[in-house]
């Protein structure tokens, strides 16, 4: 990696350069939302991939790689990962399972390498996620993520149900 990099996360670089995973650091400015992160740096939502921490009813992690376009469809993983209880665990408890607070995400360099299960949709893209610390994008290609995490691909995903982040009632 060249010195004139940024590197917001000495442990992602280093996590990536021990499994030979070519990525790159991208500096941009802080967004408020997925999409204001997308615009900032040019690209769809899709393009960027949401890693998600997943909590397991034994207390134990997983990540969901999901399209930032799309959610997380709970009966398509919950059947994928072979359980009937998945949720969202409370950000104090992402942060203790990953070492990186939500928003940054990535398993790149996870404090603990919970497994991967990565939409399908994602395949053969390259794409932009979470760099371990705020106002960094790292771009990777997926394929080259999937092959070294040993992710299981499957379609773990549906379309988001209209604006980000409201609840219909």
């Amino acid at each position: 990696m060249p010195e004139s990099t940024p590197v917001p996360s000495e442990r992602v670089a280093e996590a990536a350069r021990s499994r030979s995973l070519s990525v790159e650091f991208v500096a941009r400015p802080a967004a408020g939302s997925l999409e204001e992160a997308a615009t900032l740096l040019g690209l769809a939502a899709s393009d960027i991939v949401k890693t998600l921490v997943v909590k397991r009813s034994d207390d134990t992690y997983l990540f969901a790689l999901v399209p930032g376009d799309r959610a997380i469809s709970w009966p398509k993983l919950r059947a994928v990962v072979g359980v009937n209880k998945l949720r969202l665990p409370e950000p104090e408890l992402a942060l203790a399972a990953t070492g990186f607070e939500r928003g940054t995400i990535t398993p790149i360099g996870s404090t603990t390498d919970w497994p991967v299960y990565a939409d399908a949709s994602i395949v053969g893209k390259q794409i932009a996620m979470g760099a371990g610390a705020h106002g960094f994008s790292l771009f990777v290609h997926a394929d080259d993520l999937i092959r070294v995490y040993d992710a299981t691909v499957a379609d773990i995903s549906q379309p988001m149900g209209g604006a980000s982040g409201t609840v219909k009632s």
